[in-house]
């Protein structure tokens, strides 16, 4: 089972979205196991009090019931995934360009959507 660390705004694309190729990419690197960061749902619970966010958030807080959560604590979800990656090789899920752009730099790969479709990218 592969883990992929998921941010704020994978998390609410995929619950929020049609993803129209989610098996293909298992496929590709094997069955995947999605993983919530602590720091992703505190950053989930302070967006559900935006008004026009609130339907997205709180579909996302529910959907991620079901999934595994790990201790990666603080108050910027970004920094804390970067932080993670340097010195554990995983799997990020985030759709945030520069964030995409740090993560490789460390060697690390990432799932992301195009036109509602999952993609991996190392």
């Amino acid at each position: 089972m592969v883990d992929v660390i998921c941010d704020t705004n994978f998390l609410i694309h995929l619950t929020t979205k049609r993803i129209k190729n989610i098996d293909n990419i298992e496929v590709e690197i094997g069955p995947i196991s999605f993983v919530v960061p602590e720091v992703v749902i505190n950053e989930l619970s302070k967006l559900q009090n935006v008004p026009e966010k609130k339907q997205d958030i709180t579909a996302t807080l529910s959907f991620i019931k079901n999934l595994k959560t790990i201790p990666i604590c603080g108050s910027f979800a970004d920094k804390e995934l970067l932080n993670y990656v340097k010195s554990n090789r995983t799997i990020i899920g985030t759709m945030d360009k520069a964030l995409k752009k740090q993560i490789k730099l460390t060697g690390s790969s990432i799932i992301s959507f195009s036109q509602d479709k999952i993609v991996l990218e190392s």
